[in-house]
């Protein structure tokens, strides 16, 4: 068991999406042991690849149907302990995508490679949701069993480690798949992170817009002091400014083109776009600040 330890203090214990998960996970559970069955929920909701696509829904509803009763506290302590404040950072419907990708992960390397067993259970899922918090906030503490404090990258690589030498070892007599099958949700956990914007694609983005620098104040310049106009001279100077004026009253002035904003105040607003997703998540953007977010990122690629 594991209790994660934060300073933020305004992270939620419990978010919306991973509520909605843990209850859905212990209402099958439930419904398994007491009214339908485990042999009834299995060929219901566990996925088997000889039965599509006549059973199409398995790819999806194996990911609440578990085994085990270890097996389903497992996971829903590592989902209590990560997976609200990673919610509340990306926001609800990024979190329910990305445990759902990480879950589809799994289940497409379970289609590949297995075949011939029935695909239950959310450890997938969930060990890639293990897996972005350990890279988004490598260097938290979680205390282990209550008791033993633990870096989160160290947590995450003791169960990257675990997965693949077991699953590697165990491949060949039939026992391992559960572990191949974790790997694939592992596997997607990264290349989500690597690529989406609410990953490291979105710290790229805010290393790659740079601070504009604070230009120095140009020195006061002397004004040279004029000297006293003779009478001709003045009456020369009023005719030349004289004239001036009568040749611009006669011309009509252009239009002038709406100012652009200068480059300090785009990146002030980009900043601003950021640190709201940081704080609130990518659903809190109103869509003017989605404009921002997506004019920069074109100017962005552009340069590349």
């Amino acid at each position: 068991m594991t209790h994660a330890f934060t300073e933020e203090q305004e992270v939620p214990r419990m978010t919306p999406a991973v509520q909605w998960l843990i209850a859905l996970n212990v209402l099958v559970f439930f419904l398994q042991f007491t009214l339908v069955g485990t042999a009834n929920m299995r060929e219901a909701l566990g996925f088997r690849l000889d039965e599509m696509p006549a059973q199409w829904w398995t790819i999806g509803t194996h990911l609440f149907v578990h085994g085990g009763f270890w097996t389903l506290v497992l996971n829903t302590c590592l989902l209590l302990v990560f997976g609200p404040r990673l919610e509340h950072t990306w926001g609800t419907r990024a979190f329910r995508n990305f445990y759902l990708w990480c879950g589809l992960g799994g289940w497409l390397v379970h289609a590949l490679f297995v075949r011939d067993a029935t695909l239950l259970g959310a450890t997938a899922a969930v060990l890639g949701v293990t897996l972005a918090y350990s890279l988004r906030w490598p260097n938290e503490e979680v205390y282990l069993f209550f008791t033993f404090p633990i870096h989160v990258k160290w947590l995450a690589a003791t169960m990257v480690a675990i997965t693949l030498v077991v699953g590697v070892m165990q491949v060949g007599d039939g026992s391992g798949v559960a572990y191949l099958t974790h790997a694939g949700g592992l596997l997607a956990a990264w290349i989500f992170w690597r690529t989406s914007t609410i990953g490291a694609g979105f710290d790229r983005l805010r290393q790659r817009v740079s601070p504009v620098p604070d230009l120095p104040d140009e020195a006061p310049r002397a004004v040279p002091r004029s000297m006293p106009r003779t009478r001709e001279r003045a009456r020369e100077i009023d005719e030349i400014v004289a004239q001036s004026q009568q040749a611009v009253s006669q011309r009509v002035a252009p239009t002038a083109p709406p100012p652009l904003r200068a480059p300090r105040e785009r990146l002030t607003e980009l900043d601003r776009v950021l640190d709201k997703i940081s704080q609130l998540g990518i659903d809190s953007l109103t869509g003017e600040e989605r404009r921002i977010l997506e004019e920069r990122s074109r100017e962005l690629r552009k340069n590349d």
